[in-house]
Parts: C-alpha cells; sequence; structure tokens
C-alpha cells in the first residue's frame, strides 16, 4: 500500500518516471574533498513534487520541512558504499560545519535521535568517577544530568528557577570551587523555551577552567539560534535532524573540537558505549569526507539525503545564515507580542531568556489545553503541551523555526496568530470567560511582574 508521499509522487511523476526522471544534480565542490570524487548521480532534481495537504506542524521539533527535503528523503535506494552515495555524506559533514562556524570541528553524523549526542559526550569525554557541572533549565537538564551518571560520571548541577537560565556568577563560583571535567548545558531547553547564554558560558569556563570542556545541547537551537562553535569556544555541540536543521527524525549530529578529540584519544579507561564509541566512528566520518567509504554500521542512506538537501538550502541559497538568524528573531518576536497581546504570558521570567525558534506560554485564566489545543488543531494548527513534570498542565509551546520562519510566503506565523486569536475567542466563549482585556470592563495588564518567584506562578 502507498504511503501519501509515494502517492503524491506518483500523481505528480507517474507510476513509471519516479525512478526514470532522475537527473544528475551537481554537488558543490570543497577544498577538504577528493579530486577523484564525481558530482553523485543519484541526487534530483524536484521535478513537480509537492507535499499533499497537511495540517501545519508547529510544535518545537519535528517541524516542517520543505517539498525539495521531502522529495530527497523519496530517494530511490542506494547502496551506502555506493560512488554516488559517498560525497553525499562527505558534504553533509562539510556543511554543518558551516552552519555551526567550526571550521576546525569534527563533525559525527549517526543514525539516532538528539539524545544519542549525550551518549556521545558521557562515554567518550568523560571517564567514570570525573566531575561534571550540569547547567539545568529544564526537563531536558535533567536527563542529560542522568545520562551523565548512567556511564558513571559524578554530576552536580546547578539549577535555575523555572523560567530562567543558571546565572553565570554562579557558573564562576562552582568552577573556582572544584575542578570539572566538562561543563554541560541545554542551549534552549525544548521543554522551557528558556534560552542560555551560551557564549558567556564558554567565556567563564575558559577564564575559571580553562582545560574543562563545554558540551552545548543544541538539539532545539542550532540553525535557528546563532552558535559560533569555535570563536566562542564551544567543545561539543550535538543536535539532531528534525528541529532548525530542517529534516525529518533520525539524525543524531555533533561536532566535536580538536580539544574534545585530544581528550578522548589521551582517555586512559575504556569509551563505555559500542554504538556510541568515537574509536567506531571516526574513522568513518573520516573516510566519507575523503572520499572511500568505510563500514561500522549502516547509515539511513535516504535521510542523509534529504539532510544533505536542507543543508544545501541553509548554506548556499538565500536567506544566508545571518538573514536566517535575523528572521527567526523577528518572527519570534511577533508571535511573543502578539500571543502577550491576547493575554497570553510567557513562561521564561524576562526576554532574555526567550529563544527565538519557539515560544511557551500559560494558559490564560479560566482556559485549558483540553480548552485550546484541540481548537487550534481544528483549524489545522499542530502545537504541543506542556512537558516540564512539575508545571505541563500550566502552558502549552509553539515552534516557529526552519521553512516555517525563512520563507514567509507560506504565511506559516500568519496562520498560526489568526488560529490563535480564533482559539481563544471560541475557548473563552464556551465558558463565558471574557477576554483579558475587557473583562469587568477594564483592561488588564497582559504582562505580570517578572519578579514573582517561578514558585507562585
Amino acid at each position: 500500500m502507498l504511503s501519501r508521499v509515494s502517492r503524491s509522487l506518483v500523481s505528480s511523476l507517474g507510476p513509471r518516471a519516479v525512478s526514470s526522471s532522475l537527473r544528475p544534480l551537481a554537488i558543490r565542490p570543497s577544498p577538504a574533498a577528493s579530486p577523484l570524487i564525481r558530482a553523485p548521480q543519484g541526487l534530483r532534481t524536484m521535478s513537480t513534487f509537492k507535499q499533499e495537504p497537511h495540517k501545519l506542524l508547529v510544535i518545537p521539533g519535528p517541524i516542517e520541512v520543505t517539498d525539495e527535503v521531502l522529495y530527497a528523503n523519496a530517494h530511490p535506494s542506494m547502496s551506502h558504499v555506493s560512488p554516488d552515495f559517498i560525497p553525499v555524506f562527505g558534504d553533509c559533514i562539510r556543511m554543518v560545519r558551516e552552519v555551526l562556524f567550526a571550521p576546525e570541528a569534527q563533525p559525527f553524523i549517526i543514525s539516532g535521535s538528539g539524545t544519542l549526542g549525550w551518549d556521545q559526550v558521557a562515554s567518550n569525554l568523560v571517564e567514570p568517577g570525573e566531575n561534571v557541572l550540569v547547567l539545568n533549565s529544564g526537563y531536558f537538564g535533567d536527563s542529560f544530568a542522568d545520562c551523565l551518571r548512567t556511564y558513571g560520571a559524578e554530576v552536580d548541577e546547578l539549577r535555575a528557577p523555572f523560567g530562567k537560565a543558571v546565572e553565570l556568577a554562579s557558573l564562576d563560583v562552582a568552577l573556582r570551587s572544584k575542578k570539572y571535567k566538562l561543563v554541560a548545558f541545554t542551549h534552549v531547553d525544548t521543554s522551557t523555551s528558556v534560552l542560555s547564554d551560551a557564549k558567556g558560558i564558554a567565556e567563564v569556563v575558559k577564564r575559571a577552567s580553562p582545560d574543562t570542556l563545554v558540551a552545548l545541547d543544541g538539539v532545539c537551537s542550532v540553525a535557528s539560534e546563532e552558535i559560533q562553535q569555535d570563536a566562542w569556544g564551544i567543545d561539543i555541540v550535538l543536535t539532531a535532524s528534525q528541529k532548525g536543521l530542517g529534516t525529518p527524525p533520525g539524525l543524531s549530529i555533533l561536532t566535536a573540537s580538536k580539544k574534545a578529540i585530544k581528550v578522548f584519544e589521551e582517555r586512559k579507561a575504556p569509551v563505555t558505549s559500542y554504538y556510541a564509541s568515537w574509536k567506531k566512528w571516526l574513522p568513518i566520518m573520516r573516510a566519507y569526507e575523503a572520499g572511500t567509504a568505510a563500514y561500522f554500521a549502516t547509515p539511513p542512506v535516504n535521510l542523509i539525503y534529504a539532510f544533505h538537501a536542507s543543508l544545501t538550502q541553509i548554506t548556499q541559497r538565500a536567506p544566508a545564515l545571518a538573514e536566517r538568524f535575523r528572521l527567526h528573531r523577528e518572527a519570534s518576536a511577533r508571535v511573543k507580542r502578539e500571543a502577550e497581546a491576547l493575554g497570553f504570558r510567557q513562561l521564561p521570567l524576562d526576554a532574555a531568556y526567550a529563544a527565538n525558534g519557539m515560544t511557551a506560554l500559560y494558559f490564560p485564566e479560566g482556559v485549558g489545553a483540553a480548552d485550546l489545543l484541540p481548537r487550534l488543531a481544528k483549524r489545522d494548527v499542530i502545537v504541543a503541551g506542556g512537558l516540564h513534570k512539575d508545571h505541563k498542565e500550566k502552558y502549552f509551546r509553539i515552534g516557529h523555526m526552519g521553512v516555517s520562519v525563512v520563507d514567509p510566503q507560506r504565511g506559516d506565523v500568519d496562520k498560526v496568530i489568526t488560529a490563535l486569536k480564533e482559539s481563544l475567542a471560541e475557548a473563552q466563549a464556551s465558558k463565558n470567560v471574557l477576554p483579558k482585556a475587557t473583562r469587568a470592563g477594564v483592561e488588564v495588564e497582559a504582562h505580570q511582574d517578572r519578579s514573582i518567584p517561578a514558585s507562585r506562578l
């Protein structure tokens, strides 16, 4: 039975044309590539393929993907050691460096979720019994710490109040009081939309404890928040394919600095993971980038074709990276401004802590998830409920990243805002709840005092 994507391909190209209409698409040259690498014959132009109409997915990942990316994901089966596939994989490795401004870093692109990045950090860079400091700003800080402990690390945590990030001054004090092998933090915690100051954290670590590694969980920030990995001195950036990188789920992506690779190579204890071991994966990444195949475990070939299509859009086409980040900031500001005008309140306690690729909003008084989210879905807009275990019934989350932001002709942000207005009005009317701005005939502030402790919210 054909999937929706397959039916769309067949209807747009004809039943025999799916394989017969392939035309080669030249891959970009790279100084790191072997001169023997030829343009891969497996890359295809899109022809007339368009996705079928569907509900707008604006959760904070997975996100909407472009027609070109989805078409690339439907590539005919290809050997992972094929001469056609090798340069596609190699070029993905090179383009990941461009997204992160990390020309000196070593990328790893492995089949798995973003969670696999935690396992790579814990098993390759931290030896059992070594000290690690986790800066915890939400659910994913809890999980990163749990993963590190699973591999034998001695983990301390600096926990931020709900809705805030860890203060840099607290980090400085902690680093001067104890020696840590690694500091780990979530750049944007998807559970709260709290944004940590990546550049500031790296600067504090470099000043207070220069031998300590810095690991950034960028699953919900890469390609929607600026990350200058080399310039800022970040040793690890780990992420996944399904958020700002605009590809279907299934790829764990990590970049390691030269310092991190040296720490790995000089470790005394054996690596504590089999599948996540860089002893296995480092030769694979180096081989594909050099233009030769190597094998440890089969890569997800079709997904890498899709990733190549998305990375090409991000690194080689308009908008350029700086413009992409600006568009994310503008879309974020607009969504937050419109939501607050309706009476919603942001979860982050200060705008400085608010992510640009997503928004977390408390439900207005008298309205809950069951009142609002189904009404949004009825208008073909899919958002996410709350995730943090202590507060998940109080708020919901909207993702605004990738193609929904950088292609304004789609009208995705407009659709979200319109649906939010209509759904809230309908929900309030059904419960005889007056809009906040008109309750009792008196305008009520949409913003509460940001100094209120999280425990009182």
